[in-house]
Parts: structure tokens; C-alpha cells; sequence
């Protein structure tokens, strides 16, 4: 991940660039936020980056140049990994990877299905432990 974003340009010029999709960028940080229930101030205030920014991003990306700094900041905010919006941007589609609370909470829920399995590999020896001495007893 550090490699991608070490090797990513940091754009520091006006205007668009060709191949950038910022309708994409503020589609995805639109819609983890409506996922995550928080709103322009909140971002700010967790990422770093100012409300104008945030609300830039929101609506395309439309003004002012955006650097990739400013795109790390805001995806470790939203819980992805620091390159996820960069790959947005540049239509490399990286896999959603959750981070954080939410990677805690898939973890915890591989726990609960493995703990389910061994229940039922131990009721299953149990049975077949059953049937076996039924067997044997005829």
C-alpha cells in the first residue's frame, strides 16, 4: 500500500488531467459517509482537511486542484486504505479493503463461524460415536 502511494504524483497544478475520474471520487466518499452516517464537519474534523475541500470533493472535484495528501487523509478517515481514493481517481479499481472497526468486526465474525464449526464437528463425532456403538452391539 505505502509502495502505491510513494509511487502515485502528487498533483499540484490547476485543472483536470486527463483520465481522472473525480465523478467517481465523489461518488465513493459520498456514499461512505451516507454508510457511516457522518457528515461534511465530521470528516473534516477527523481527516484534517477543511469543510471546502471535503464539500469540493463531494461535488466532483470541481475548482481547485486536489492533492494526493489531501485524498490519504480523507480515505484512512473513512476507514479505507490510504491509496483508495487515488486508485478511484486514476480508474484503478481497488478492492473496497476494509480497515479498522471494520475489519475488526469481519474478524470477529470468522471467529463466531469457527467456533460454530467446531460445535458441529464435535456433535458430529459424537453421533457418529453413537452409531458406532450401536453397531457393535447388535
Amino acid at each position: 500500500m505505502e509502495d502505491q502511494e510513494q509511487r502515485s504524483p502528487v498533483y499540484t497544478a490547476r485543472g483536470a488531467i486527463g483520465g481522472e475520474d473525480w465523478a467517481a471520487v465523489a461518488d465513493a466518499v459520498n456514499q461512505r459517509m451516507a454508510a457511516r452516517r457522518i457528515g461534511q464537519q465530521e470528516l473534516a474534523d477527523i481527516s484534517g482537511v477543511s469543510v471546502s475541500t471535503v464539500r469540493q470533493i463531494q461535488h466532483g472535484g470541481k475548482g481547485r486542484r486536489v492533492q494526493n495528501k489531501t485524498l490519504t487523509a480523507l480515505a484512512r478517515a473513512l476507514d479505507w486504505p490510504g491509496d483508495h481514493l487515488i486508485r478511484v481517481l486514476v480508474g484503478d479499481q481497488a478492492p473496497d479493503v476494509p480497515a479498522g472497526a471494520a475489519m475488526r468486526e469481519i474478524l470477529a465474525g470468522i471467529d463466531r463461524i469457527e467456533q460454530q464449526l467446531a460445535d458441529m464437528s464435535h456433535r458430529m463425532a459424537a453421533v457418529e460415536e453413537l452409531v458406532t456403538a450401536q453397531g457393535a452391539g447388535r
